[in-house]
């Protein structure tokens, strides 16, 4: 009898806290389904956000493969207005850059490349955007800012050599020659083997008169 007597006081008890708790239980479990299929809602977005991003991109890369500059223009403006913070949408910049540099359009050229700069991802694409743009300002005879660029840069890990070879060139730009040589050697020092190319940087001491002994140091006293 107690124990029959205990059940219905327990089943009492549940039902009173049902009473009193029911609406935020209810409700919290509301809140959760919501959560976990909202969750699943953006995950979805997520995705169909990358598959049109890499159908752009891959449009874009077609079409520029194909010499179609123009008819690459509107993919890569979609790219750049709807998915600015895609991986998809730095690499076409960087593809529309050299595009437009081989087409002779220098100022779009670099306008691609500061888009890049400023939302690339992952960051060593911003990193090559930033050296592809001073490469261009100092084609432009600009050496200022093609400076500002590399001192401004907050990490150089990865790309040393390139950038010592561009301050190299903006000091030869200014005709400093022996500055110039100086950042050639640390760019020969830094340059790893089987990256980059060191042969043209070798050509580049030649041409200022730095013989074969003076470029055999920098290679560690190899010949």
């Amino acid at each position: 009898m107690s124990d029959l007597y205990d059940t219905h006081e327990q089943g009492e008890r549940v039902k009173n806290w049902l009473r009193e708790n029911g609406g935020a239980m209810v409700m919290g479990l509301v809140l959760a389904f919501g959560l976990m299929f909202g969750f699943k809602q953006w995950q979805a977005w997520e995705v169909s956000k990358r598959q049109q991003a890499s159908a752009e991109y891959q449009m874009l890369v077609s079409l520029l493969e194909a010499g179609n500059m123009d008819a690459a223009v509107p993919n890569y403006e979609v790219l750049k207005s709807e998915f600015s913070g895609s991986a998809y949408t730095a690499m076409a910049a960087m593809l529309m850059a050299k595009a437009r540099i081989e087409s002779g359009q220098v100022d779009l050229a670099a306008r691609a490349l500061e888009f890049a700069m400023e939302n690339g991802q992952p960051a060593p694409l911003k990193v090559i955007a930033r050296e592809r743009l001073a490469r261009v300002r100092l084609s432009q005879g600009d050496t200022e800012t093609a400076q500002q660029l590399l001192d401004s840069v907050s990490s150089e890990t990865g790309f040393e050599a390139q950038f010592e070879e561009i301050r190299g060139d903006i000091h030869l730009a200014k005709g400093e020659e022996d500055l110039a040589i100086e950042r050639y050697r640390s760019a020969l020092d830094k340059l790893e083997e089987g990256v980059g190319n060191r042969e043209y940087l070798t050509m580049k001491l030649e041409a200022l008169g730095a013989g074969p002994d003076t470029i055999a140091d920098t290679n560690g006293g190899e010949p």
